[in-house]
């Protein structure tokens, strides 16, 4: 059937999406959901299939979203439809809900129709729910793995070794990358890093980076940061290295569904896309973090280990303390703060530490004598702290000293009620307030936390400063702290 185009101006966000008249729809004997084949001028796009029974598609047209009037290169002329084979990947993906186990051709045609957007949400969220009921084997990660990479873009750094990092989450702060690439970078050593945004925390690596520098990267203009710097700090989803695995984070979310082999295949696919020969892998541990059990943590490095030797990639992996936030800020510009004061010499002394010690064993994994030495030179003398602005200039930022990062306008100071000494401080909750107050949207809003586990408080002492540029968003803030206050003193 051959159709007119309409621009109906709109994105769906992910999966291809098209309406046609209903009368010509019953015309083909096509159903809502239905897939359509739709061609014009040698290119393909699949499609599924809605209807309009009112005037807002005539008939003779077919009103095309902007995925696919991207994919097909023209908002003007007619395309020809037919009925769209049924995809293979949806038989695969209920072998999978059944239990059984996929194959490298099975799996990687799942994976080709995600990137494709050819499934639908609530498919890719069969295949997520498939593999937390029945879990994937060492080989099915493997598989999964190399098909997210295969089907995404790469980075062409001929260069070797490449060294990358990666914390599991769930941590407050733990802005260690920001302070671990400079100190590796300015040593000579390539360390490509690209990170994710907040999904449901108030900052990933990705947000406090862009309170300095632009993070939105094409692939060409990244490898030329790198060859520039050494280095790059960029969001990853901007630039399709493992789009398919954004898509499943998508829908892994809301139901905060972590399946390790998704973990571990979303992890070590972006560090395969940037061609890395070495890797630390941070995993946090405890209460409040996302791995809370030391069997699990174990459990998880082990897998970690086997997978990095089945794709090649030397790996570490350090179980670290995730029983409080690290650093003192939480949210971008905060965490910004915390990242160059270390830089610089000052800040928070956790952070501090933490970045000295993944640094020390980054280099000890590349047979570096005098590690340790060597990075705390590199942060004495300056060095680090220089590779950072370099790296914040290549990336188009202006940001080089805490006092250009505003704080949020409106800000409430919150004091102990007792003596004694901080016995805990949830996790959670500080993500929580912080994101109440705005943060990541409001990269000025936040927590500061002024006190860490086992310090010894006074009663009217400051504990935490909540910042926002909302008085709406602090109250809101506000509201849980009398609900919830992440502090235990006893």
């Amino acid at each position: 059937m051959k159709l007119k185009i309409k621009d109906v101006n709109f994105l769906t966000g992910g999966p291809f999406v098209s309406i046609i008249n209903k009368n010509d729809a019953q015309e083909i004997d096509l159903h809502p959901g239905d897939r359509i084949l739709i061609k014009k001028n040698g290119k393909k796009v699949i499609s599924v299939v809605d209807f309009s029974e009112n005037h807002f598609i005539k008939r003779g047209e077919i009103g095309l979203f902007d995925e696919v009037l991207n994919n097909l290169g023209g908002k003007k002329g007619y395309v020809n439809i037919n009925l769209a084979q049924r995809l293979k990947s949806l038989g695969y993906i209920k072998k999978k809900l059944e239990g059984k186990k996929l194959n490298k051709k099975e799996i990687f045609e799942i994976i080709k129709d995600i990137n494709s957007n050819n499934l639908n949400e609530a498919e890719l969220t069969y295949f997520v729910s498939g593999c937390y009921s029945h879990g994937l084997d060492m080989t099915e990660i493997e598989y999964l793995t190399e098909s997210i990479v295969k089907v995404g873009h790469k980075l062409n750094l001929k260069r070797h070794p490449i060294v990358d990092k990666h914390s599991i989450g769930g941590i407050p702060g733990n802005r260690t990358t920001m302070v671990v690439v400079p100190i590796i970078a300015s040593l000579g050593f390539t360390i490509p890093k690209t990170s994710s945004r907040a999904i449901s925390s108030p900052a990933g690596t990705a947000d406090t980076m862009e309170a300095l520098a632009n993070v939105s990267f094409e692939v060409r203009d990244i490898e030329k940061i790198v060859e520039k710097t050494n280095a790059c700090m960029v969001w990853g989803g901007g630039v399709d290295l493992a789009s398919a695995d954004d898509k499943m984070i998508k829908v892994r979310n809301p139901l905060r569904l972590d399946p390790h082999g998704l973990l571990l295949a979303s992890i070590m696919a972006k560090k395969k896309a940037v061609n890395a020969s070495h890797v630390l892998i941070d995993i946090p541990l405890g209460n409040g973090a996302k791995i809370e059990s030391l069997i699990e943590a174990v459990k998880l490095k082990r897998k970690f280990t086997e997978l990095g030797k089945k794709l090649r990639i030397k790996i570490k992996v350090i179980i670290t303390d995730g029983k409080q936030p690290i650093g003192n800020g939480v949210g971008p510009n905060l965490e910004a703060i915390d990242v160059l004061k270390v830089l610089m010499g000052d800040g928070p002394k956790d952070l501090m530490n933490k970045s000295i010690k993944m640094s020390t064993i980054i280099l000890k994994m590349l047979k570096i004598k005098d590690a340790k030495k060597k990075v705390l030179d590199s942060l004495n003398s300056g060095k680090a702290y220089e590779k950072m602005k370099e790296i914040i200039k290549a990336q188009k930022g202006n940001i080089f000293r805490p006092e250009q990062l505003k704080y949020g306008k409106f800000r409430k100071d919150i004091h102990s009620t007792r003596n004694g000494k901080v016995k805990k401080i949830d996790n959670k909750d500080v993500s929580k307030i912080a994101r109440m107050s705005g943060a990541p949207a409001d990269k000025t809003a936040g927590i500061y936390l002024n006190k860490k586990l086992k310090d010894k408080v006074k009663k009217g002492e400051l504990l935490f400063t909540v910042y926002s540029d909302s008085k709406k968003r602090l109250d809101y803030a506000l509201e849980m702290i009398k609900e919830r206050n992440p502090y235990i003193i006893s």
